[in-house]
């Protein structure tokens, strides 16, 4: 029979927040069920540090340089949203919805979406429940479009997200479904992270140390979101958001589970990027600092498949992987790997071997990054940041220093290691970039840019 997936992705979320990860403070306890029964990701990375272009990235399996969208939308310019000129940023491209929907699977849309044009069903979605822009004010009130209409939300978003995924559940059964349910938080940028998120979960982190976030000295770089550095209402805001989030998750599996779906879905649980909850001193993504920054909490991100009948489960993989590398992988799962596209060329491997504990192909483990003038390139060992055209740049070797604390750019010891990794990363925007989205060679974006007077330059990569 041909599976059903379900597609949750979750809105800045790192792994170090979950229980299945190691957190012992923070409940998660959907999430921790997802990975007892499926397959859990250790080393699984975004391929940029902010939300919008990764959810293109997921959905296209091409890097921000070659799909257009290098940073978040805002109020999804370069259109207006809601107006006559908003558009799709990533309709000219193979996706994975309209590869689902030619093939006869039922998609439906539940939650964020932040790709343009929110309002209109896109990409073969037939369902579509949405959220007008892609940032959270607060978690009561906000704007919602269904059916084609936009209104106040009373209801406590998440819940207003499960509510219509389960009722897409309930509406489709003659054929194979894709349900995409892009959950608004744990989000931790919103206003109510000052006066106290409200949901169930509140009175119990009321009185929670939750160590798991570092009280750390502010770092110099950040310029927004310091009044949650060591704030203990921001902190427990942020665990309530964490659990909020995870009660939907639980409330998605016991559907599948009360409709005799389990045997037939794979479940894929995810998030667009990870967040320093005060870890070096910082708070919220890499546009938050100047310069935009690419550190670990930020670029990894929890990876969890739960395939049907329960295979491999409790499995872990620790190979490397990349956002790019879920369309190749999610199209070879579902025996559809022969609609890939061809071009634009795409940079990702199937990761598809290792559920089932074989290794993929390729053999090499790196992944590579990018956010307008910030590149990188990282291995199981060294992690490269390059910032065009003047730096600062920074080198980590993750093996004996996995906190990046110890910037050793400069150090003579790294010289070769350094030269090798910084060849490989120009070698790969070579191969991949498109020249009218090359930021490095004053290519254009969809996207406003935070650094738009400083990423221009000729020089060459």
């Amino acid at each position: 029979m041909t599976p059903n997936l379900v597609f949750i992705i979750v809105d800045n979320e790192s792994p170090w927040t979950l229980g299945c990860y190691g957190n012992d403070e923070i409940l998660t306890p959907g999430v921790d069920r997802l990975a007892r029964e499926g397959v859990r990701f250790t080393n699984a990375f975004c391929t940029n540090p902010v939300c919008s272009p990764n959810r293109a990235t997921l959905m296209t399996g091409l890097m921000p340089s070659q799909h257009g969208v290098h940073n978040w939308l805002g109020t999804e310019k370069p259109s207006a949203q809601l107006g006559p000129d908003a558009y799709c940023t990533i309709r000219e491209f193979t996706t994975l919805p309209r590869v689902l929907a030619d093939a006869g699977y039922a998609c439906g849309l539940s939650g964020k979406w932040h790709l343009g044009d929110s309002a209109h069903p896109q990409l073969g979605f037939d369902y579509w429940f949405s959220k007008p822009l892609g940032h959270t004010h607060h978690f009561y009130g906000e704007e919602a479009i269904w059916q084609g209409k936009t209104y106040n939300e009373p209801r406590y978003y998440p819940e207003a997200i499960t509510d219509h995924a389960i009722d897409f559940l309930d509406r489709t059964r003659a054929r194979p479904f894709f349900l995409y349910v892009g959950y608004n938080g744990p989000y931790g940028l919103d206003k109510d992270m000052l006066v106290g998120h409200r949901n169930r979960h509140t009175a119990y982190y009321a009185d929670k140390p939750l160590r798991c976030f570092p009280r750390e000295a502010m770092h110099p770089w950040l310029v927004e979101y310091r009044d949650r550095i060591k704030n203990e209402t921001a902190i427990r805001s942020y665990a309530c958001a964490v659990s909020g989030v995870d009660d939907g998750v639980v409330a998605i599996l016991d559907a599948l589970a009360a409709r005799n779906l389990e045997r037939d879905t794979i479940v894929v649980f995810t998030a667009d990027h990870g967040l320093c909850g005060g870890h070096h001193g910082l708070w919220g993504m890499g546009d938050h600092s100047r310069p935009l920054h690419m550190f670990q909490e930020n670029m990894r991100v929890p990876l969890i498949f739960r395939l049907p009948g329960r295979k491999s489960a409790g499995r872990i993989v620790e190979t490397m992987t990349n956002h790019y590398d879920f369309l190749p992988s999610i199209l070879s799962i579902l025996g559809l790997g022969d609609r890939l596209p061809g071009r634009p060329p795409l940079p990702g491997r199937s990761y598809a071997p290792a559920l089932v504990g074989r290794a993929c192909e390729g053999g090499e483990e790196i992944t590579f990054h990018e956010y307008e003038n910030t590149r990188a390139a990282q291995t199981p060992r060294w992690k490269l940041i390059r910032r065009h055209p003047a730096g600062p740049d920074e080198f980590y070797d993750l093996k004996e220093d996995p906190g990046e604390r110890r910037n050793r750019n400069d150090d003579p010891l790294c010289a070769e290691a350094r030269a090798v990794l910084s060849a490989r990363l120009d070698q790969f925007f070579r191969q991949y970039v498109d020249p009218q989205y090359d930021l490095w060679r004053n290519g254009r974006s969809k996207a406003g840019r935070i650094l738009e007077n400083t990423v221009a330059s000729n020089q060459a990569v």
